[in-house]
């Protein structure tokens, strides 16, 4: 008979599923680990399990100890299942933007919930994160997880993840695809992947607001901002994301998130959360550019289930932008032809060179590109300005020390709603296509057309 011994044994051996409808006959072929048919519908279940029973073999962890931990609700779910197996409390700490159905699942499971406001900073003694250090000092003899810090995060899927995905794939793949939010996902599965795999490449997804994509391509922490995608990107630098394992990392919008869930769960039958979908919008799009006879590996971390209220409901994204009414406009409809000239700068270019590409066309900011033609970020003229009577740059210096992070990227298909919370962050709102920069923005862009389209 084939019976596990409790709900924990089933965590793992997830299926890997072909998509056959998002992707063309003329692309990659595209590979989805199906994370969500996790017991917890998540693939923090393995981690969670993993860290949790280390810890009760180091003796960190109490027979009937509380645990304490920030989260976004999905690594709740996995520590909430083994606590309840293993005769634990738990203590939850959850960013106000997350789903009901997520506080809720955890309430259902003896967990308690303190919910704590989004929109602070990770230092901010409010934050899901300060919150849950401070409870974990005032509750007596309690375990942290520390996901977010952890190795044993990255160890987790060094010995789970990684090895599941070689034995199934044979290690005929061509491309491994994740989103990163604690990083360990990416960090142990993906290391792994690529000590195994000769030429692997590693592709990390990182939502607008997040600061890993900036980071990874600049070297500089961007100023963060709120986005609606949960249980991915971060607005610090996390102990478990390890960046020397990434070749690239592509940034997703919230619409891009939710368009490519909703899309997968009508065309593919795979009901799965936001996160889900910002990894299959950018495998798509690479399988669309690597082309046939390459595979990719995407990585769906949780269940659409999670979402119900939020970005599968149609009123829900009607509500917040993210669905086109009947003649809304979008960014495509606001650029016209001037996305055909974008000026850029690139790395390495000299100060005065890129101040007289501004001067003469009447230019504010410029994106920088790299050799390949990807974006790695903007130069804006108050930073140069800034840095040349600060006297930290002169004329005849490379721009590459006033580099900013890109923000406020959309895409040409982007609701034009969502240029009131790009601008809103004292942003230009720069469009790209793929990985290539088609145009900028500007409010005084969007007051244009609304002008010229007024009835």
């Amino acid at each position: 008979m084939d019976i596990h011994e409790n709900i924990l044994t089933a965590i793992g051996n997830t299926p890997l599923v072909k998509l056959n409808k998002l992707v063309g006959p003329d692309d990659a072929t595209v590979l989805v680990k199906c994370e969500f048919m996790n017991p917890g519908a998540s693939i923090k279940d393995r981690m969670a399990l993993y860290i949790l029973e280390k810890a009760a073999r180091e003796g960190k962890l109490k027979p009937g100890g509380t645990i304490v931990e920030n989260t976004s609700g999905n690594t709740g779910m996995g520590v909430a299942l083994a606590a309840a197996v293993k005769g634990y409390k738990c203590i939850f700490t959850m960013p106000d933007k997350m789903s009901l159905e997520k506080i809720n699942r955890l309430k259902a499971l003896g967990a308690q919930v303190v919910v704590t406001p989004t929109n602070v900073p990770a230092e901010d003694p409010r934050s899901y994160y300060e919150t849950a250090k401070r409870l974990h000092r005032e509750t007596p003899g309690a375990f942290m997880l520390n996901q977010y810090h952890n190795p044993d995060n990255i160890e987790a899927h060094y010995n789970t993840t990684g090895p599941e995905i070689l034995k199934q794939t044979e290690g005929k793949f061509d491309y491994f695809v994740a989103g990163l939010g604690t990083g360990g996902t990416m960090s142990g599965a993906g290391k792994f992947l690529k000590e195994k795999i000769p030429g692997l490449k590693n592709v990390g997804v990182d939502p607008e607001g997040s600061v890993y994509e900036g980071y990874f391509k600049t070297g500089k922490l961007g100023e963060p901002h709120v986005y609606k995608v949960e249980g991915i990107g971060e607005d610090m630098l996390c102990g478990a994301m390890d960046f020397t394992h990434l070749d690239d990392v592509r940034q997703v919008d919230d619409r891009q998130c939710f368009i490519a869930a909703r899309r997968l769960a009508r065309e593919e039958g795979i009901f799965a959360g936001g996160s889900s979908g910002a990894a299959i919008h950018v495998a798509v799009q690479l399988a669309k550019e690597v082309g046939k006879g390459k595979t990719i590996v995407v990585v769906l971390p949780d269940s659409g289930s999670s979402y119900i209220s939020k970005f599968h409901s149609d009123e829900w994204m009607r509500d917040n932008g993210f669905l086109e009414e009947k003649g809304a406009g979008t960014i495509r409809d606001i650029l016209g032809d001037k996305r055909k000239d974008v000026k850029t700068a690139r790395r390495g270019d000299k100060v005065d060179q890129v101040v007289e590409t501004m001067r003469g066309h009447g230019i504010s900011q410029m994106p920088v590109v790299a050799d390949d033609g990807r974006t790695v970020g903007m130069v804006h003229e108050y930073d140069l300005l800034n840095a040349l009577v600060a006297g930290k740059a002169k004329f005849s210096d490379t721009i590459d020390a006033i580099i900013a992070p890109l923000q406020g990227a959309l895409s040409l298909d982007t609701s034009i709603a969502r240029l009131r919370e790009v601008f809103a962050q004292d942003n230009v709102a720069v469009v790209k296509d793929g990985e290539k920069v088609v145009g900028i923005v500007t409010k005084i862009d969007l007051i244009d057309y609304l002008h010229r389209t007024a009835a």
